[in-house]
């Protein structure tokens, strides 16, 4: 009989379909029942659901974990950063916004930039949606050498 797992005062049965019986140890234990349930999970899901998780683990497989959980956690500290909270007038804000830049205006015609087609024209054409239909659509060539509206050549 494979060995379950402990933790604490409760019994776990793991499955390969990732069904988990537990069973609750600060009672008195029927280890007759334990054993009937772990051999129906047996007959019913084949034998390498009652199999200890351990039975396959090995030292390449460790260091393959070891190396998956590094990048994880470098994973984890990244968002973490990026989810930092500062405190600005009583409130926190993410760290993130607080690197945006705070001029929201079309350097063009002055106007707020208010949808996402205005942050991307100021991206890449350093403009809002406005400008973009009336100055650069069809002229992107012009725009990109440095012809700008107030400055006629």
């Amino acid at each position: 009989m494979p060995i379950p797992s402990l933790w604490g005062d409760r019994l776990f049965f793991y499955t390969n379909k990732k069904i988990c019986y537990i069973y609750n140890m600060s009672k008195n234990v029927d280890w007759n029942y334990v054993a009937k349930l772990e051999k129906a999970i047996e007959q019913k899901y084949g034998k390498e659901t009652v199999r200890n998780p351990n039975a396959n683990w090995d030292d390449e497989k460790e260091k393959e974990y070891l190396e998956q959980l590094k990048k994880r956690n470098k994973k984890d500290n990244i968002i973490e950063q990026q989810q930092e909270m500062i405190e600005v007038d009583g409130f926190l804000v993410p760290k993130k916004l607080l690197n945006r830049d705070k001029n929201k205006n079309c350097p063009v015609c002055d106007s707020y930039l208010k949808t996402i087609k205005d942050d991307i024209y100021l991206a890449k054409y350093e403009c809002c949606d406005t400008c973009y239909i009336k100055f650069v659509e069809g002229r992107e060539e012009r725009w990109l050498t440095g012809w700008r509206p107030n400055n006629e050549n």
